[in-house]
């Protein structure tokens, strides 16, 4: 039988039709016709040294593009390792399409070798899982999980498709279905008036933007709304960009775990204007523990139901055209108080303090501060989980949209080695670093044998303190001492090259502006290993925990 007349050439032909450039995967005995049906088409196969590692690059592309990324694995057990980073796409709102092989429609009805119900596995942590049960089944179950995928809220799909299928003739004239895309609508008129009496009633409006007003590009309209309006605009840690923090307006990220600078600006509020914010992001009870403030909820969809989030308002469509609209309707202006600068010039402070640190091994403050010096306003950073995610997000000057990553739904580890290697893909023409933890490091540091053999280069900065710096920092602070939360680790530098990477270690506070500098500009895959000296984790709570407003 010809290649062109199995299954498996149908399903690439279709993955052609929906745009997908590249598949993430490891191959499987039960799923090589496929494999072989991509080396002849038009999509790059990249493979990866773990399912694990697939999916995160799925994710991060899709979150970038906005298309779904496709993960590819065999059945079993290597479809059980995509579960994290699926499960890390649809928690972040992310459009991820999982296929995996599965046994013959001949056994999977009996115990037999490496029969797993596999889409039962998959259900609770994806939009729609299914098992494709025929050839002719395909084209509509292929278009299907794409529409799924990218459809408002956006996140994981997939499909098992078993061997036999996979390596089945298919009828003469099946084809991929044409491409339809979902287009976000205009918000009622209604909807408009009633947020709009609201605010025309306010006393102190605050803004609130999450990742959906990322994934709809809504950051001019962001801007827009607070110029006209004269309104504050705070983001989540995965909406940093969408609101530019070089703007007089910009309060920087809530979501840090105790009440921080800009939280003050929520507690002066007496309406929340949330803009494509979801509850999955951070907890609401941490901006409105008093439930007493009126909630405007702009988004493609309605809010999800917390105690803490009462809406008073929905306005569901397109957000860009729901902030104009709204802008439009409100007849006043708001002056903005003084809580706002001085949220500003904290933060700015304590940036620049982090400039001035020399001591070795370096502030967290400190090896912010050099990241944000050499990276530029589009390049890529990705944040892995940890003490390192906590300084980045709430420190980290973020002036466009997507160009600071982190997982905050899920709040996976080891995420933002094999993510920046998508994320180059993706924007090729940016530089792309990956700021990891140790720990978070070595759970998918495999991913660096890939992009070297594949070509894609970025630089990972290793933050080193030899303990899950997290752990430890909240151990400390709530139990008074930490435990088992220490380990050793290689030598990063020789662990790098061994791949065939460049490593880099940093013995000085004044060698890691440089050596960033030096790394991006060498365009090939790089490891920089800092010292971190986490002391100021606990003075940075203690010092918030001293805090006391009003501003």
């Amino acid at each position: 039988m010809s290649r062109q007349a199995v299954a498996a050439r149908l399903i690439v032909q279709a993955l052609e039709a929906e745009g997908v450039e590249y598949v993430f995967g490891i191959p499987g005995e039960e799923n090589i016709h496929f494999v072989d049906a991509l080396h002849d088409s038009s999509i790059r196969y990249v493979l990866v040294r773990h399912e694990q590692g697939a999916a995160f690059m799925a994710e991060i592309y899709g979150r970038l593009t906005g298309k779904p990324g496709v993960a590819s694995a065999t059945l079993g057990p290597g479809a059980i390792n995509l579960q994290l980073g699926v499960a890390d796409a649809t928690t972040n709102s992310t459009p991820v399409v999982a296929i995996t092989a599965q046994v013959g429609l001949d056994r999977i009805y009996k115990e037999s070798h490496q029969v797993v119900d596999l889409v039962s596995l998959f259900r609770p942590i994806t939009k729609w899982a299914e098992l494709v049960p025929s050839p002719q089944a395909l084209p509509e179950m292929i278009r299907k999980a794409f529409k799924t995928a990218q459809t408002e809220r956006p996140g994981a799909v997939y499909l098992a498709i078993p061997e036999d299928v996979e390596s089945a003739p298919i009828p003469d004239g099946l084809a991929p279905l044409p491409v339809n895309v979902v287009r976000p609508q205009d918000p009622s008129a209604s909807q408009i008036a009633r947020a709009a009496e609201v605010l025309d009633g306010a006393r102190r409006p605050i803004v609130l933007a999450g990742h959906g007003a990322t994934r709809a590009g809504a950051s001019q309209a962001l801007v827009r709304f607070s110029e006209r309006l004269g309104l504050p605009v705070a983001t989540t840690f995965n909406g940093k960009g969408v609101f530019p923090d070089d703007h007089r307006h910009a309060l920087g990220a809530v979501g840090f775990m105790r009440h921080d600078y800009v939280n003050f600006g929520f507690d002066e509020a007496d309406v929340l204007i949330s803009v494509g914010y979801e509850l999955q992001e951070f907890d609401p009870v941490k901006i409105n523990p008093l439930r007493d403030k009126k909630i405007i909820h702009i988004h493609r969809f309605p809010a999800e139901v917390d105690d803490h989030y009462p809406v008073a308002v929905g306005v569901h469509g397109d957000v860009s055209r729901s902030l104009d609209a709204l802008g439009d309707a409100v007849h006043r202006r708001f002056e903005m108080n003084g809580t706002g600068e001085k949220i500003r010039r904290m933060l700015s402070e304590e940036l620049a303090q982090g400039r001035a640190e020399s001591a070795f091994p370096l502030s967290p403050r400190r090896i912010v501060a050099d990241i944000r010096e050499a990276m530029g306003r589009d390049d890529i950073v990705l944040a892995d989980t940890g003490a390192v995610k906590m300084w980045m997000a709430r420190m980290y000057p973020t002036y466009e949209p997507n160009t600071m990553l982190v997982s905050n739904g899920l709040s996976s580890m080891g995420f933002a080695v094999p993510g920046a290697l998508a994320a180059k893909l993706a924007h090729p023409e940016r530089k792309v670093l990956a700021a990891t933890g140790d720990g978070a490091f070595l759970m998918n540091s495999q991913e660096l044998e890939t992009a070297v053999r594949e070509r894609i280069p970025f630089v990972v900065l290793v933050w080193v303190d030899d303990a899950y710096g997290l752990i430890e920092w909240k151990m400390d602070l709530e139990l008074g001492r930490d435990s088992h939360v220490a380990f050793g680790n290689p030598d990063f530098v020789a662990y790098a090259e061994s791949f065939g990477a460049r490593g880099h270690r940093v013995t000085s506070a004044g060698e890691l502006l440089p050596t960033l500098r030096k790394a991006l500009a060498d365009d090939v895959v790089s490891v920089i290993a800092v010292p971190v000296d986490y002391a100021a984790n606990l003075q940075l709570t203690d010092k918030l925990g001293e805090l006391t407003g009003p501003f």
